[in-house]
């Protein structure tokens, strides 16, 4: 897969994390020069964004909305994206519930990362990026995956013993990749 330029990787649709209705709390102008703002989560690949919100609009945290190019119902434009930091307590609350509910939303594609995830290095394997997956448990998948594709979640859960919720594990990797830019392999969040 070819690297692109996080800047060019741009999201259709976004999942509000917080609604701010006169903008942020530090901004000191008087509040009819103030804008509503939403801070949110690209459903595609983990950006977080700045929204401004077209006057009037209803806004539901949790919301799926439209950001991408042409006619947009609640979002004037995107303002910019943001680091992990500069999210709202609240929207840092919501945040692993939205990630884990795209997670389960686009299954099928989460599932085909157990079954196409390969050595990074000679001692290192995506499989062991994961939360709580070390070697043994590793091993377990590559073997189990050799006798068939996994199909599901639950199957994966049923095939391999001691994995439970194994959407939880992808969506805890997400969360790292987003609060973390450092971190060195990125294989879900852009």
């Amino acid at each position: 897969m070819p690297m692109t330029h996080t800047t060019d990787i741009k999201e259709e649709y976004a999942y509000i994390l917080d609604f701010l209705p006169t903008g942020h709390a530090e901004d000191t102008r008087p509040i009819h020069l103030r804008k509503p703002l939403a801070q949110a989560l690209g459903a595609e690949h983990f950006i977080l964004l700045e929204l401004s919100v077209k006057e009037g609009a209803r806004v539901e945290i949790e919301s799926k909305v439209f950001v991408g190019k042409g006619e947009r119902d609640i979002v004037k434009h995107v303002e910019k994206r943001l680091k992990y930091d500069e999210l709202t307590p609240s929207a840092k609350v919501e945040l692993p519930y939205i990630i884990e509910k795209i997670v389960r939303e686009n299954e099928a594609k989460y599932v085909e990362f157990f079954n196409a995830a390969q050595p990074i290095t000679t001692r290192l394997h995506m499989l062991e990026l994961l939360p709580g997956i070390g070697k043994k448990m590793m091993w377990a998948i590559i073997d189990e995956r050799k006798k068939g594709k996994f199909r599901s979640f639950a199957e994966i859960e049923a095939r391999i013993k001691g994995l439970h919720h194994p959407e939880k594990l992808i969506a805890k990797r997400i969360e790292q990749e987003i609060q973390d830019e450092q971190l060195k392999y990125r294989m879900f969040a852009r």
